[in-house]
């Protein structure tokens, strides 16, 4: 099996969505990576909407470009962009790589800042809880006039997978 391993990608909520229809939108979020593409549901009517779900993907690749995308849907003609970004699971995996199984909850591994380099609005938290590494995110949306969304980002080891320590 060439999976090293699965992401669980926990999108929560949209903050001040572009506007893509009259008054609102009705958006929803794709993640895609390679060839997988998974989305939530649309929420009608509200530019800052509440998801709260939980959206799995596996990994083959490390380097490759998990993209989140946000759609307004439209019923008689093809969905709205209303803007995207890049989930960078690296600090994730640099984390998990230390092997701090150890640590007791609520731990903050690491932290990581905005920069040019990453989509992140705000100060990113990676946590250790419950025997779990996680890591919130607000991403700011690009090609888009505003909007970001919040997600948390947890790693699954799969059994009978390469693994994270193999690479």
């Amino acid at each position: 099996m060439d999976v090293l391993g699965l992401l669980r990608i926990r999108v929560r909520r949209g903050i001040n969505l572009a506007v893509r229809d009259t008054i609102s939108s009705d958006p929803y979020v794709t993640i895609t990576c390679g060839t997988q593409k998974v989305k939530t549901r649309v929420v009608k009517g509200n530019c800052n909407p509440t998801w709260n779900e939980e959206l799995t993907i596996y990994i083959k690749d490390l380097n490759a470009p998990i993209v989140l995308s946000v759609y307004d849907k439209d019923t008689f003609t093809g969905d709205d962009s209303m803007g995207n970004a890049k989930i960078d699971i690296q600090p994730l995996v640099e984390c998990l790589r230390m092997g701090l199984q150890a640590l007791p909850d609520g731990t903050k591994v690491d932290r990581v800042q905005p920069s040019k380099d990453n989509y992140l609005a705000d100060e990113s938290c990676i946590i250790w809880n419950k025997g779990k590494m996680t890591q919130d995110m607000i991403l700011r949306l690009r090609n888009v006039e505003c909007g970001k969304v919040e997600v948390q980002i947890e790693w699954i080891d799969l059994p009978g997978s390469k693994g994270l320590l193999q690479n």
